[in-house]
């Protein structure tokens, strides 16, 4: 899968070199399908992008905003059953204010 690719599906004037630092970051997990993607059905799943990357990677410490961001993250990425992490994760930050984090 072409991460880059995928997040300039869903930001089409993403930053490029947020996009690299990004892929970067998430390294070794995006090479193996399965954590690769997100299951936006799993509310484990959720819980861990909740705490580990916008807690902790991000320092968004509203819990209510972090909430509204995964929900529009899954809204936007809506009818892709192979939700990109790398995607998942720019949007996220995007949504929250925190691309500078990246």
């Amino acid at each position: 899968m072409d991460h880059a690719a995928e997040v300039k599906k869903y930001a089409p004037n993403a930053d490029d070199a947020k996009v690299a630092a990004l892929i970067k970051y998430l390294g070794v997990s995006l090479h193996n399908r399965d954590s690769s993607l997100v299951a936006a059905s799993d509310p484990d799943e959720l819980k861990t992008v909740h705490n580990n990357w916008c807690r902790k990677k991000l320092g968004v410490t509203d819990d209510a905003a972090i909430d509204a961001a995964i929900k529009k993250v899954v809204e936007t990425m809506k009818g892709n059953n192979h939700k990109s992490r790398a995607a998942f994760y720019y949007l996220a930050a995007e949504y929250l204010g925190k691309l500078d984090a990246l």
